[in-house]
């Protein structure tokens, strides 16, 4: 899992990437394709 800066950047890197806040922290996750996951925060 990549800590990034800019999750907007990571979400149009793939078109089943969805951005999710769960308990204060941002979230990338991707149920298609695995490898794109990210957090912030």
């Amino acid at each position: 899992m990549k800590k990034a800066n800019s999750l907007k950047t990571l979400k149009s890197r793939d078109r089943n990437c969805r951005v999710i806040r769960r308990r204060g922290r941002v979230y990338v996750i991707n149920k298609v394709n695995k490898r794109f996951k990210a957090r912030q925060g």
